[in-house]
Order: C-alpha cells, then structure tokens, then sequence
C-alpha cells in the first residue's frame, strides 16, 4: 500500500501446492482471525476479527501501512498468512530508510515445509520493496526453534538477541 491507501501489488502467484497468494481482503476476516489466534492464542478470533476489519480495509492501526496477504487453496481455505508493515527503523537496519517489518506470519502446521511460508514472504518482500525498502525485518521468540529455523532458511540473518525485562512499581 502507497502512503496514499493505494495497493500496488495485484498479480497472483501460482504454486505447485495447489494454492495462490494474494493480498488478503475483507472477506478474508473470519478465516484470517482463525489463524491469528493460532499464532498469538493470548487474542480471541474475535478480538482478531475486529482488529482486522480495519486492517482489510486500510485503515492501518499506526501511521504507517500494514498489509496482510494469505495463501489460499482451490477451494477456499486460508493455508497461512503474512502481515507486513513499514516501520521507520529496526534492530540492525539502515537507520535512514523505512524498512519493511514482519509483523505475523503463519502457515497451518499440515501445510508446513511445502513452500507456502516462503511465498508468504516472497509477496510480502515484493510489497516492501515497492514501498521503497531495501531490507526487510522480522522477530521471534528466543525459544521458537522452528520460527528461527524458517527466517533463516530465507536468508534472515540473527542481529541481536535480547532479554526484555520490567519491574512494576
């Protein structure tokens, strides 16, 4: 999306699984927020589901876009999905560019090691890259294994890894 709620990225990618990515769209929103939950269970679907109907609509939450494109099957069911967005800086990023931040990303544990995460990522690349990024970023929990295996296996480098803490008062 354009910093003028334009979307730039239409064409469908094909892939030998039997599924296309595309930009995810306000029917999407039910499906999408199941698989929401599954990747951050501490929302509800439907607290999901009201924070997406304005995301699929473009009404980003924060003052920069953010986008979510889904990889879907022949007969309609979501595969995974990928939210990105830009952000004006990230951990071991050019300071002086936007760059293009991965904020979810997910692909049904049976659809795993197939390919469908990295078209995901692929798309989502595609989309920063017309928004001018030249890096992407991305996080994940220090003890989620396979989250780490799967960024890295797309060429993610580590840049730091932390320990965030904080002391109510």
């Amino acid at each position: 999306m354009s910093h003028t709620g334009e979307i730039h990225w239409q064409r469908e990618r094909r892939s030998p699984v039997q599924m296309h990515i595309r930009l995810a769209v306000p029917r999407d929103c039910k499906k999408l927020s199941r698989l929401r939950e599954a990747l951050w269970p501490e929302s509800s679907a439907s607290e999901h589901e009201r924070e997406l109907g304005r995301i699929l609509k473009g009404k980003s939450p924060g003052t920069l876009p953010l986008v979510a494109f889904v990889a879907e099957s022949p007969d309609g069911a979501l595969l995974g999905f990928v939210e990105i967005g830009l952000r004006s800086h990230a951990d071991g990023c050019d300071p002086r560019k936007l760059v293009g931040f991965v904020e979810g990303w997910f692909v049904v544990e049976r659809e795993r090691r197939k390919k469908v995460g990295k078209q995901l990522m692929e798309a989502a690349e595609e989309w920063a890259r017309g928004q001018g990024c030249a890096e992407m970023a991305s996080d994940t929990w220090i003890d989620n294994e396979v989250s780490q295996r799967a960024h890295e296996a797309l060429k993610f480098e580590v840049v730091d890894r932390c320990v965030h803490y904080r002391k109510a008062l």
